[in-house]
């Protein structure tokens, strides 16, 4: 495959994940959690991501199919677990979960919502179904495409790794303004997703 096709392919990818834009959302979802802890949930929801997306490049649509479940049910599942996290980051609820509770009953946020739906979501993981497919299957083509796609989630990992230096910036007033914010973006974030769900189905305009 020619050069503009894999930088067509990062621009995509970079597009769709938007690792600028989790970087706030990181910081909203682990507030408060220790900074090694903190690098801990980078990693493994940066690892996470990695994996799920690669599975879905290599396999496709046949991961869904086998269990039955199409893109558009994907989207409005995803969309409606998103909401969800959006109401505890706008009424304080994961906040007040983590001061109630002890280290060690802390929820993980590394699997959902940060690797799956926020960095690896429906959109990711259709774009990466579609790049294979547009590769023809070819294997160093489909190699190609996975090592743009783990260079963007690099990307993502460089900027939660510097989540620390962003939350000292904002302070704690700062913070609770912007997860408030951010909780109704990722509101109406999830509306979306169940709305083109609902649109492939043929039940909302497109």
């Amino acid at each position: 495959m020619e050069l503009s096709f894999y930088i067509s392919a990062f621009v995509t990818l970079f597009v769709i994940i938007d690792p600028i834009g989790l970087a706030p959302l990181f910081v909203a979802v682990t507030a408060g959690t220790p900074a090694a802890e903190r690098r801990a949930i980078a990693l493994r929801s940066a690892g996470i991501a990695v994996g799920l997306l690669t599975l879905f490049g290599v396999l496709g649509e046949a991961v869904l199919t086998f269990v039955g479940i199409s893109m558009p049910a994907f989207r409005i599942a995803g969309g409606i677990l998103l909401f969800l996290t959006a109401l505890e980051m706008l009424f304080e609820r994961r906040t007040k979960r983590r001061e109630d509770q002890a280290h060690d009953d802390r929820p993980d946020p590394s699997v959902f919502p940060l690797a799956t739906p926020l960095i690896a979501g429906p959109g990711a993981m259709a774009t990466m179904i579609l790049l294979n497919g547009a590769v023809g299957r070819d294997p160093w083509a489909m190699l190609g495409v996975h090592l743009v796609m783990v260079a963007v989630i690099g990307l993502v990992l460089v900027l939660f790794l510097a989540a620390g230096v962003l939350e000292r910036a904002l302070g704690r007033t700062g913070i609770n303004v912007v997860t408030r914010l951010l909780g109704m973006l990722l509101a109406a974030l999830s509306v979306q997703f169940v709305l083109d769900g609902l649109a492939d189905f043929g039940l909302a305009p497109g």
